[in-house]
């Protein structure tokens, strides 16, 4: 099988055959939300993969699983990535030899490697943080509500843009958003004053439909989201390359910096498991 060097893990045809789609659309129909779209991604990066050496999905053997890792590295994956795009794999064909798909499971032994917890995510420090909400406060309203929201609040971008407007509410006097949360979990968090008073200004009369609008009235998606992060960046002086997840890092830096318990930080920003707090905090603790 061979793999030219400069294969890129951007599908813009559909690379599955006609057994292959129906394999794994029956795969997927086991999982919803981001889990499924993550694991369609992986999927068709895959099928892309090996088409490239001329093999379907279900005419491959363990060595090209492990030469498919070894090519991402090659290509500067994150070992996350690499990590998370193998157990796809690994899912995917223990579901198709359970359904009598395929007769054998060529993930079944595949090497995935260590997932070091350290986060390299680059936050924010308190005065960047500040010139950022400074700027994101002279754009427009979407961009002072977004921002307040990942920065004040600690949302996941996929949280907040995921959202409608009818998902705002009053609880005991508290501005409220209803949120799903990673896993599906529908959480009703409270807004910080600020990301109350912005959002109420950037909603106006609008009471149905997405909290935040792209182009043509749509829901605003992750590459607006990440373009405005690094648009007000810039205009704040600020040349980290940062994304909107770096506001959400920045939330719980600050958090941990005012002396908020680390179990009450890690219960708001949602980590199931410590190990993804906890490499934060030596960040804001160096």
């Amino acid at each position: 099988m061979s793999i030219t060097a400069n294969t890129v893990d951007v599908v813009t045809d559909e690379p599955f055959g006609d057994e292959e789609a129906v394999a794994v659309g029956a795969f997927l129909a086991g999982y919803s939300g981001n889990t499924r779209a993550s694991y369609a991604t992986d999927l068709r990066i895959f099928a892309a993969w090996s088409r490239t050496g001329g093999l379907g999905l279900f005419e491959l053997r363990p060595s090209h699983l492990e030469l498919f890792g070894r090519w991402m590295e090659e290509n500067g994956r994150m070992r996350s990535t690499v990590a998370r795009r193998l157990s796809t794999l690994v899912s995917f064909y223990r579901y198709c030899e359970q359904e009598g798909i395929t007769e054998r499971n060529p993930a079944l032994n595949v090497r995935r490697p260590r997932v070091d917890y350290e986060s390299r995510t680059l936050g924010l420090d308190r005065n960047e943080l500040g010139a950022f909400l400074v700027q994101a406060g002279l754009g427009s309203g979407r961009d002072a509500a977004l921002a307040s929201l990942l920065a004040l609040n600690g949302l996941r971008i996929s949280e907040a843009l995921n959202a409608d407007v009818g998902d705002l509410d009053f609880e005991r006097g508290h501005r409220t958003l209803k949120i799903v949360r990673k896993g599906g979990k529908h959480v009703t968090v409270p807004l910080a004053p600020r990301t109350s008073r912005v959002l109420d200004l950037y909603i106006g009369e609008r009471a149905v439909g997405p909290l935040f609008l792209g182009a043509g009235g749509t829901r605003m998606d992750r590459y607006a989201a990440d373009r405005m992060v690094k648009r007000l960046a810039r205009r704040a002086g600020i040349t980290k390359a940062i994304s909107p997840h770096s506001l959400r890092h920045s939330f719980i830096t600050a958090a941990l910096d005012a002396g908020v318990p680390l179990r009450d930080v890690r219960e708001a920003a949602s980590h199931a498991d410590p190990r993804t707090t906890m490499p934060i905090t030596r960040v804001a603790l160096a």
